[in-house]
């Protein structure tokens, strides 16, 4: 009875430890108490207070990663378990979370200009058929779509300076998502060199890359059914130990401190990584094709 109270006690300053330090750290209590007392009413003392807290808040969730929530829990089932493995099993999912988070990051970006792309061939058609010569209007279609990124300066300059913007295009769709650049690039050579007309040329690019992207999102959306099955297979080991403390059965002293339950942690582990690998694996045949 006396241990099950001091491993509750200490893990409930662990939470609240853990809690104080995503507020902002020490003192930070004196700071917002200030900061909602001091000076929030006065004309002229700077932002009100609930503006101050909002802001740091945004500076702390811009601060804070989700990755590191798992340190945070194998703290949290370390002090339950009393065993130093939690900890070890969460500081190494944390490089494995971050390039997750990192490619899921990098996918959504190459989607955005993906988008972007589609947006330039519109606005880049619009200021031709506008009667604009072709340099000024790639220009002018450039700045106002945003899709060419860290590449945009080079487009520019050999737009405005006469260069090669066919090569200067085929450069920045090495960037993810913005593959559609190399139509571009390819209408703009054919216009350039043969006479044909480039508005005509950017209307049936623009339209295949709508439908390219409307295939994928498509795509996406017969996909969320494995991807949802690869989510339950994660959290099944979670719901599995709710249930046993739940029926008293204790499964983090039987997992962590005896030999039948390390054993069955290490296959149970093994196996559940097999499964989300075949799942992922799926999703991305499926995506390849």
């Amino acid at each position: 009875m006396y241990a099950m109270s001091e491993v509750s006690t200490a893990a409930a300053v662990t939470c609240a430890g853990a809690a104080a330090w995503l507020l902002g750290g020490p003192y930070s209590g004196a700071r917002r108490a200030h900061l909602l007392l001091a000076g929030g009413g006065v004309a002229g003392s700077g932002p009100p207070a609930w503006q101050a807290l909002a802001l740091e808040l945004r500076r702390l969730r811009a601060r804070w990663r989700p990755e590191w929530w798992a340190p945070v829990a194998g703290a949290v089932l370390a002090v339950l378990g009393a065993s130093v493995l939690p900890i070890v099993a969460g500081a190494a999912a944390v490089p494995l979370l971050r390039r997750m988070r990192r490619a899921a990051e990098a996918r959504r970006a190459g989607e955005r200009r993906g988008d972007a792309v589609i947006a330039l061939c519109a606005a880049l058609a619009g200021e031709v058929r506008a009667g604009r010569q072709p340099g000024e209007a790639l220009q002018r279609a450039v700045r106002d779509s945003g899709g060419l990124g860290e590449a945009q300066a080079p487009v520019l300059a050999a737009a405005r300076f006469g260069g090669d913007v066919p090569q200067a295009l085929a450069v920045a769709a090495r960037q993810p998502g913005a593959g559609g650049l190399l139509g571009l690039a390819a209408c703009w050579r054919v216009a350039v060199d043969q006479g044909a007309g480039l508005a005509a040329g950017l209307d049936r690019l623009e339209g295949a890359l709508r439908a390219e992207r409307d295939q994928r999102a498509d795509l996406h959306a017969q996909l969320a059914g494995p991807r949802a099955t690869a989510v339950m297979l994660a959290c099944l080991p979670a719901l599995g130990l709710l249930l046993g403390a739940a029926l008293g059965a204790d499964p983090l002293h039987v997992l962590l401190h005896t030999a039948a339950g390390l054993g069955c942690l290490l296959v149970g582990g093994l196996l559940e990584g097999a499964g989300v690998w075949w799942v992922l694996r799926i999703v991305r045949s499926a995506q390849g094709a």
